[in-house]
């Protein structure tokens, strides 16, 4: 089966920690980058956090500081860590990767089903 299954989200007061994680299975292939979306109610779907399969971050500058990405390209897993979380941080997480189906020459673009991160006052 083809999908990224994402984990960690949750519900944690302002200042505190959340650390993402979103697997890819192995019948993804040849990933070129992995990223982390979010998206409040009403809002767009917003970048948040990228890397490259080199070694190469972006972030929003609305998280820069706090938040870092990461991945294990053996497990076919990028990592989102949060720390000093503030409650504008609310919204669903969505894992994003770029790469190939086994046995396809197409790149294209796969998503996790999303993740709730609620930070309250």
């Amino acid at each position: 089966q083809v999908q990224l299954v994402e984990s960690g989200g949750g519900l944690v007061q302002a200042g505190g920690s959340l650390r993402l994680s979103c697997a890819a299975s192995r019948s993804i292939i040849s990933i070129t980058a992995m990223a982390w979306y979010r998206q409040a109610p009403g809002n767009q779907r917003n970048l948040v956090a990228v890397i490259s399969s080199g070694t190469s971050t972006n972030y929003a500058d609305s998280v820069k500081g706090r938040f870092t990405i990461s991945r294990d390209n053996v497990k076919n897993t990028v990592y989102l860590q949060m720390n000093g979380l503030n409650p504008e941080d609310t919204a669903v997480y969505y894992c994003n990767v770029k790469g190939k189906r086994w046995g396809s020459r197409v790149y294209e673009d796969f998503w996790g089903q999303g993740t709730q991160v609620t930070v309250s006052s």
